[in-house]
């Protein structure tokens, strides 16, 4: 391949706005342009610019002057042929694809945008990939010859001639309702073509929503009843897309057993999953996708699942001796706060708050300056409550909880602002600019959004838009955030998890932090707090304990356990009746000792 064919140039359209640049700085600018040469040119019947890769030397002046940010110009390290697809001119593209192996879960791990979802779509058939020639019609033959004697010819072979049938879990369950009427239980009824529905609604526990339409059931519900779904069809392949979202801990690890169990001699499994500990659960082999978000994608060799997470967080692929990423992610080994150096903040009482046929309990317990509790608990069992009550949005029952702390509050759903702008959100609200600078861009990378209009975001952009403006507020004392991972990409927790460390650390903040990913709250937290009882009905928080004691008493509940692995130093769940977890729940630690 050419260093031509190597380069790439995309254009994102989306924030490419020619009035707001002097009408094409880019065109004016470009060194090729001025030699006489047409290297970027103007599309006038779109009016938007076009560049030629090929005439492109990369000179990144387009990019650098371009004041949306819209322009991208990459130099490909990777050994790479032509693309798997593209999805235009000056557009996204994806090099090589995942290949599902009988028996085995495959997982995808990688940022978000890199085109994970795109390749689950080309494996299930509903996106014919077009070989980088968008200018064409797609063809399954085409692409049968472009992989003439490897194993994916074979299966587009049988996808083509539809002797592969595959079951897909998509990624926006949020979209199902709209597209399907009706209650759940019809619904399950329908789609299940193995005779085993009673067993799946009693692995994901849907029991209590059989009767509820589809219309009216939450995040969780949906997810759950779309995994019962895609699990009970005959299929070959069953594909995965985000399969964790908006569970709590233990349902990800009885729909992980379920998903695990669909691997067989005639089946194999494609998961997506952002949630590390859960992906190192269930996955026997895993591919690494790594780029640039919205400019291109490329998918690794398969790796065993621990090497394959491990390379990611270092941000080199040893098989390809390429470094991605310009750091590693790490995770770090805290020994316990000596509390008796710790300032404290103050005492929250406890309270009992009743409604709708719940009730929740608090143990009383004190926050301590410099310190972030994490909270662990089932769905539907009172921590959005607990944070509400903290916040002022809600009152406890007869006590008064108000603590006289300023508080910054990110709350577990996001009602984007209509109209406004990231940049225009982050003036409204008067933020600590140089705790943004230090702290939160340079991790987060949140001013590459600063354009966009706020309702405009992605699940994940929005989330880091929303923990960014709670971090960077002025003037409080308490920091509450109820789950600030959901959506984000497996690199940006981790990232999201060291910000919020730093800010805590640096400013002397105090912070409650609810989340379900196990690995981002054994990242953040110096404590933990662990809330148990019946979801639904009755919830009891205990008072924030050491992390050890709190872990340990949580992972019992799960009947799960987990070491920590010595390269990474990120926990590991370990495999269910393994001899790893039952020398460890044997000896009682369900949690790695420090």
């Amino acid at each position: 391949m050419s260093d031509e064919r190597k380069r790439l140039a995309v254009i994102d359209y989306n924030k490419c706005s020619p009035e707001s640049c002097g009408n094409f700085l880019c065109i004016r600018l470009c060194p090729i342009n001025r030699q006489g040469a047409q290297c970027i040119i103007e599309d006038k019947e779109k009016n938007r610019p076009i560049i030629s890769e090929e005439l492109c030397t990369a000179c990144q002046i387009c990019s650098n002057k371009c004041p949306r940010k819209a322009i991208s110009i990459i130099n490909l390290t990777a050994n790479l042929s032509q693309p798997l697809h593209q999805f235009g001119k000056n557009s996204f593209r994806v090099y090589r694809m995942p290949y599902p192996k009988k028996g085995e879960v495959v997982g995808l791990i990688g940022k978000n945008g890199l085109g994970k979802s795109t390749l689950l779509n080309i494996l299930s058939g509903s996106l014919i990939p077009n070989l980088g020639n968008y200018k064409e019609k797609a063809s399954l033959d085409k692409v049968i010859d472009f992989f003439a004697g490897k194993e994916l010819s074979l299966f587009f072979k049988q996808l083509k001639e539809k002797g592969i049938k595959i079951s897909f879990k998509p990624q926006n369950i949020d979209l199902l309702p709209e597209m399907i009427k009706g209650k759940v239980y019809d619904l399950l009824k329908k789609s299940n073509e193995k005779n085993n529905l009673t067993e799946l609604i009693s692995k994901l526990e849907l029991e209590k929503i059989l009767e509820r339409d589809l219309k009216n059931l939450s995040g969780g519900e949906l997810q759950r009843v779309s995994i019962a779904a895609a699990a009970g069809k005959k299929a070959d392949i069953y594909a995965f897309d985000e399969p964790s979202s908006y569970l709590d801990v233990s349902q990800r690890l009885k729909a992980a057993e379920l998903i695990s169990s669909l691997a067989n001699e005639n089946t194999s499994v494609i998961v997506i999953e952002h949630d590390l500990a859960l992906l190192d659960y269930l996955s026997d082999l895993v591919h690494i996708v790594f780029g640039k978000p919205a400019v291109y994608g490329v998918v690794s060799n398969p790796k065993s699942t621990r090497n394959g997470i491990n390379e990611f967080l270092d941000g080199f692929i040893k098989d390809e001796n390429l470094k991605f990423r310009g750091y590693e992610l790490k995770f770090s080994v805290r020994p316990p706060a000596d509390y008796k150096k710790k300032t404290l903040l103050g005492n929250y009482p406890s309270f009992k708050k009743s409604f709708n046929g719940f009730s929740l309990e608090v143990e009383e317990g004190k926050l301590f300056r410099a310190e972030a509790v994490g909270i662990l608990g089932p769905n539907a069992i009172g921590k959005t409550t607990f944070v509400k009550i903290l916040a002022g949005v809600e009152k406890a029952d007869e006590q008064d909880v108000s603590l006289g702390l300023k508080v910054s509050y990110k709350p577990q759903y996001i009602i984007p602002e209509k109209d406004i702008s990231v940049q225009e959100l982050f003036d409204k609200n008067h933020v600590d600019t140089q705790l943004f600078k230090t702290q939160i861009d340079r991790r987060l990378n949140v001013s590459e959004l600063s354009e966009k209009k706020v309702e405009q975001l992605s699940g994940g952009e929005l989330q880091k838009v929303a923990v960014s403006l709670a971090l960077t507020r002025s003037e409080y004392d308490l920091l509450l955030l109820d789950e600030p991972s959901a959506f984000v990409d497996a690199e940006d927790r981790v990232a999201m998890a060291e910000t919020i460390r730093g800010v805590i650390d640096e400013k002397n903040k105090t912070a409650f932090i609810v989340d379900h990913d196990i690995l981002f709250i054994d990242h953040v937290s110096d404590r933990l707090m662990v809330f148990s009882g019946n979801p639904s009905e009755k919830g009891f928080a205990g008072k924030p304990v050491a992390m050890h004691e709190g872990m340990n008493s949580f992972l019992n509940q799960m009947n799960i356990s987990f070491r920590r692995d010595p390269e990474s130093g990120r926990p590991r769940a370990n495999k269910l009746n393994s001899v790893k977890d039952r020398e460890q729940k044997q000896r009682g630690e369900y949690y790695y000792k420090i």
